[in-house]
């Protein structure tokens, strides 16, 4: 399923086969597979263990995994099902404690969610906005050891209007030693173009998803605009 800027009350369901849907993405020609357990980020820990471990084999590729990673349980697991990286997304900075000991026993397996509007950080699904810059955060996590960000404009998410280009190149020189992938209003080939034209070295893919539930564009197009 996919939400319209991460609101709970603004959901489409696309099928009830989630491996089945990752085994076809693995075909048409997907790199890495994201998933969110959408009911776990708002319940505050994972609820779809199974499902996802389910769609890590069907895949067959790197499955980056967030939704609810609150705890030391919760990360393990993820990391058990098979997940290449375990997203931390509100914890990174509520409970920076927890971060650093992730990070010292699993290192560049662990990669940092920053949910923003507005530039500013929102946290718990994206219920709750903080005071906090998006850049700031960008920033404490990377001199925590970080190497992976994945950032994403929760006001362009699923809006097919294209990213936030300034606020993703802000980002990037916030974070130069870490990997930023582009998340939020990616849905053609030319947002693509777009996001490779910012010039940023550590600016390294970006995910898409309702562009391509909705037919919009494909796999192929998206690949081939970023060779």
């Amino acid at each position: 399923m996919r939400l319209r800027q991460g609101r709970a009350d603004d959901v489409t369901v696309y099928g009830d086969d989630p491996a089945a849907q990752a085994r076809d993405w693995r075909e048409q020609g997907g790199r890495e597979l994201h998933v969110v357990d959408l009911d776990g980020a708002f319940a505050g820990e994972p609820r779809h263990a199974e499902v996802i471990a389910k769609v890590i084999e069907a895949f067959g590729g790197p499955v980056e995994v967030g939704g609810g990673i609150r705890s030391m349980d919760s990360l393990r697991a993820v990391l058990e099902a098979g997940a290449a990286r375990a997203i931390i997304g509100s914890s990174a900075l509520e409970d920076p404690a927890f971060l650093s000991d992730a990070l010292e026993l699993y290192g560049d397996r662990i990669a940092v969610g920053i949910d923003a509007r507005d530039g500013f950080v929102q946290t718990r699904g994206w219920v709750e906005t903080t005071k906090v810059k998006a850049t700031e955060l960008a920033v404490a996590v990377a001199k925590a050891g970080v190497k992976s960000i994945i950032y994403t404009d929760t006001a362009t998410d699923g809006m097919l209007g294209g990213p936030n280009l300034t606020q993703m190149a802000a980002i990037c020189d916030a974070a130069p030693g870490c990997a930023v992938t582009a998340s939020g209003g990616v849905s053609s080939p030319y947002d693509v173009k777009n996001l490779m034209a910012l010039g940023r070295a550590n600016l390294v893919a970006a995910i898409v998803g309702k562009a391509l539930y909705d037919g919009r564009t494909t796999l192929r197009e998206l690949n081939l605009a970023g060779i």
